[in-house]
C-alpha cells in the first residue's frame, strides 16, 4: 500500500502556495509538531521537514542532509535551507490562500514563516518560456519508483526527499533571441516539443536525459511557474526517494563533469535551495514515529 503523501503523486494543480519556516530559538516545536500530525492530509498539502532542525531535536532520518551549494563555470547555486516546508495545492487560490493562513497559525510560535512564493499552471503545463514542462516525467509504478521511498521499514516507507528551488527568469533577454537559438537552450522545438536531434551539448535536454546516468537518475518534477512585483520564473519541485539522482543532475548542469555548462543559465538562475523529507502518512495522518513523534 502506498503511504506517500498524497500531494506528491497528484497530478500538478492549478495554483499553488509555497511556504518556508525557521525555528524559533528556545520555544518547544513538539506540541506544534504533535498538533500537525494529528491533522487530516490528503492532496490540499505536502509537508516536509529540514535536516537542521531535526538534528536540533537530535532526531536523524537516513538520506536526509541540508541543500548543497553547486558553483561551475559560471553559475552559482545557492544554499537557504529551512526547517519546514509546506505545499499548499489546488484550484482556488483563494482556499490556497486561507489553507496556508491556517499552516501559519499552526506552526506558531515555534515557526516563522520566511519565504512565500504562489505559483500556477500555464496552459497545459508549460514553463512561462512557453516549453513544456517536466517531458519525459516518470508516471504510475516509475513515478512511485522514483520519487518514494521503499523497502527501509516503518516510518520511513512511503516518505519522500525533495528538492525545492526558486529560479528567476531573465523573460527579456530570453525573447530578444531568435526561435532556434531558444530551441537549442531547451533542446526542443517550440511548435511541437520534439527532441533536437542536433542539439548542442549544452541544451537542457542533453545535460538532463535521466536515462544517460549511471545509475539512471530519475525525478519526479511537480514544478510551477511563479511571477509577482520582483520578476518572474519557476519554483522547481523534485521528489526523490533519495537526493541523490537530483544531484547527479546538478552536478552536470553546473559542468562539474565535462566543464559544459547547462544553457539555462544564459537566461535563468536559481535564487533558493532547501532539501526536505516528506515523512508517510497512516491513516492519513503524518506518521512522524520516525523522529519520535
Amino acid at each position: 500500500m502506498i503511504t506517500a503523501q498524497p500531494g506528491i503523486l497528484a497530478p500538478v494543480p492549478g495554483f499553488s502556495r509555497y511556504l518556508e519556516f525557521v525555528a524559533v530559538p528556545d520555544e518547544d516545536p513538539f506540541p506544534v509538531l504533535r498538533q500537525l500530525a494529528s491533522r487530516q492530509f490528503d492532496q490540499e498539502v505536502v509537508f516536509g521537514l529540514g535536516s537542521g532542525f531535526l538534528q536540533g531535536l537530535g532526531q536523524t532520518v537516513g538520506g536526509l542532509r541540508s541543500f548543497p551549494g553547486f558553483s561551475g563555470p559560471g553559475c552559482e547555486i545557492p544554499s537557504t535551507q529551512g526547517d519546514i516546508w509546506c505545499w499548499v495545492r489546488g484550484d482556488d487560490r483563494g482556499r490556497i490562500v486561507h489553507v496556508g493562513r491556517s499552516l501559519m497559525r499552526a506552526l506558531r510560535p515555534a515557526f516563522r514563516c520566511e519565504r512565500v512564493l504562489d505559483g500556477f499552471k500555464y496552459e497545459r503545463g508549460l514553463d512561462l518560456t512557453g516549453y513544456e514542462d517536466g517531458t519525459e516525467n516518470p508516471e504510475g509504478e516509475a513515478a512511485i519508483e522514483a520519487a518514494v521511498v521503499g523497502g527501509k521499514g516503518s516510518g520511513l516507507d512511503g516518505s519522500s526527499f525533495v528538492a525545492v528551488q526558486q529560479w528567476v527568469h531573465d523573460l527579456d533577454y530570453f525573447e530578444r533571441m531568435a526561435l532556434g537559438e531558444r530551441d537549442n537552450i531547451i533542446g526542443r522545438r517550440i511548435s511541437d516539443n520534439e527532441e533536437l536531434d542536433d542539439a548542442p551539448v549544452s541544451a537542457h535536454v542533453k545535460r538532463t536525459a535521466q536515462e544517460s546516468f549511471d545509475p539512471e537518475a530519475f525525478v519526479l518534477r511537480r514544478s510551477m511557474p511563479w511571477a509577482d512585483a520582483d520578476g518572474e520564473g519557476l519554483v522547481f519541485v523534485a521528489f526523490g526517494k533519495s537526493f541523490d539522482a537530483f544531484e547527479a543532475l546538478l552536478r552536470r548542469m553546473t559542468g562539474q563533469e565535462d566543464g559544459i555548462l547547462d544553457g539555462l543559465f544564459r537566461f535563468t538562475r536559481p535564487i533558493s535551495g532547501s532539501y526536505f523529507w516528506c515523512p508517510p502518512v497512516l491513516n492519513g495522518r503524518l506518521d512522524l514515529s520516525t523522529v519520535g513523534i
